[in-house]
């Protein structure tokens, strides 16, 4: 084989690779228990986004 396809064959690997832990990455991010905020933080950011828009 001549260079240029042996780097193609590694370059293809390592995108699968990446391609395979961002999947997996996202699938332990997807199975994590998200609670919702306590109303007491909603109501500071609204006061904040508020405020912000004001400027």
């Amino acid at each position: 084989m001549n260079r240029s396809k042996v780097v193609a064959i590694i370059t293809g690997a390592i995108s699968i690779l990446l391609a395979v832990a961002y999947l997996i990455i996202v699938q332990i991010l997807d199975y994590r228990d998200m609670q919702p905020a306590p109303i007491s933080h909603l109501q500071q950011l609204s006061t904040v986004l508020a405020c912000i828009n004001l400027f």
